[in-house]
């Protein structure tokens, strides 16, 4: 009791500190007005005069209540008190176990009122009740010989034995998240419509050189619409009440991974989509074959500039990063030679072809090749066969101009419906958003490198 007694008593100081710096505070708003000739309080001050005398307020009540920290530091005095003066008169004599009568029993419990378990409660301040408690041990040890010597163990406790389940530290399912989608150039979704137009000139005027008193060059231009569709990527979960209700943070964990579900799909559909996903695009357009049944990063290598200069070539700009699977990067990374790049590159070594920026996964670029830096996406699909879009083993790399790939997004919205499921006790939860994309707009912004040398990599 007396750590108990310290403790209050520090608590009690700290209390006082905090009333004279309060009443300080009072005081000095009260003599500000003398101090300028003022007759009044301004806003200010009243407010603050207020908000100080109610502190002040609350500590007196907090230290002189009735249940204030100096009433409580009294009666633990009164009663550390009394248990000294009580352990002084009992008897000095060692404790001694014969034929008396056991300690705790029907009859002592009948007659004199004693009860093991309220003892064992208040032996902490009831000397005669510790008292008690050690004559029962000295007992126990005599008539249970082999009392001390058995020992038990966690399991013969497996209903107190409560299993500690860390909540906080839940570990969600992972998701391949969005790392082509945080590199789009992004807009806001208009508020209304299904479809996003855009007008792409696809016959261009002309020049040429003039003839003296010919009629100078001229080309009638005309567009075509490009109509980008407004999808609604969504996902929806049904929990009973008593999950909810009677269990942490399931709501919390089920809207995360709905959420997280969601970016994936968004990111997986700019990539995969059939007929308007980036390797659809580059299947119609610039689309680079890599047929090798023994593939090595050195015979991969010029693959990646013939796709920077398809770009340039054709849609006259330059690429700004390669998109390609983990498994692809880290296999080029794990290849080593003897041979080094004729032309230096910005971000590798004099004698690499590239270099590691990060081990991360969706937190930029892991790094450079051929000058560019490399976004790893899970999403990209390594079920690619070239030329017939059926399943197969290889994934593709992506050298894409992230300015042209075109996001329009909305915000993310959340349901969570109690009615929809009340008969059944349950809440329905819906996350959806709406986005649209394109990376058509310039289809010669991106080219793609596949074919059999980009098969499942052995490392």
């Amino acid at each position: 009791m007396s750590d108990f007694l310290t403790v209050l008593r520090t608590k009690l100081q700290t209390k006082i500190d905090e009333r004279t710096a309060a009443k300080a505070a009072l005081d000095a708003i009260l003599a500000a007005p003398a101090t300028e000739g003022r007759a009044d309080l301004t806003d200010a001050e009243t407010a603050a005069f207020t908000e100080a005398r109610a502190k002040v307020n609350a500590l007196d009540t907090e230290l002189d209540g009735a249940d204030g920290i100096k009433a409580r530091i009294a009666d633990l005095e009164q009663m550390e008190a009394r248990r000294h003066e009580a352990a002084a008169k009992a008897p000095t004599s060692p404790v001694r176990v014969g034929a008396e009568a056991r300690t705790y029993s029907l009859e002592t419990e009948r007659r004199d009122g004693v009860n093991f378990l309220a003892d064992l409660v208040n032996r902490r301040d009831d000397p005669g009740a510790a008292q008690r408690i050690q004559q029962h041990m000295a007992e126990e040890r005599i008539h249970r010989p082999g009392l001390e010597a058995r020992a038990v163990a966690t399991t013969a406790f497996a209903g107190l034995t409560v299993p500690q389940y860390l909540t906080d530290m839940v570990a969600p399912k992972r998701k391949a998240g969005r790392p082509l989608a945080n590199i789009a150039n992004k807009h806001m979704l208009p508020a209304q419509g299904m479809t996003v137009e855009i007008s792409r000139i696809t016959t261009e005027s002309s020049a040429a050189v003039q003839t003296q008193n010919a009629d100078t060059s001229e080309t009638n231009m005309d567009d075509t619409t490009l109509s980008v569709p407004v999808l609604t990527f969504a996902g929806q979960q049904t929990a009973s009440i008593q999950a909810i209700r009677r269990s942490t943070g399931v709501d919390t964990t089920i809207i995360a991974d709905l959420l997280g579900n969601v970016e994936t799909l968004l990111d997986q559909t700019m990539i995969r989509e059939a007929t308007v996903g980036l390797n659809a695009v580059t299947d119609a357009n610039l689309d680079i074959a890599y047929t090798d049944a023994d593939p090595t990063a050195a015979e991969l290598w010029p693959k990646l500039f013939d796709a920077i200069q398809q770009v340039q070539t054709n849609h006259y700009g330059g690429v700004s990063h390669f998109v390609m699977h983990p498994r692809r990067f880290w296999w080029l990374a794990s290849n080593v030679g003897t041979s080094f790049p004729f032309v230096n590159l910005i971000g590798a070594g004099p004698q690499s072809g590239g270099g590691v920026t990060s081990y991360g996964y969706g937190e930029g670029p892991s790094g450079y090749l051929a000058g560019l830096p490399v976004i790893v996406d899970a999403n990209v699909d390594i079920r690619y066969t070239a030329g017939t879009g059926t399943a197969g083993t290889e994934d593709a790399i992506y050298a894409v101009t992230a300015d042209e790939v075109h996001l329009w997004e909305d915000d993310t919205v959340v349901i969570e419906a109690k009615e929809t499921a009340a008969a059944a006790l349950g809440v329905l939860f819906v996350v959806y958003k709406f986005a649209a994309y394109t990376v058509g707009r310039y289809p010669n912004a991106h080219a793609r490198i596949n074919g059999s040398g980009l098969a499942t990599p052995s490392f």
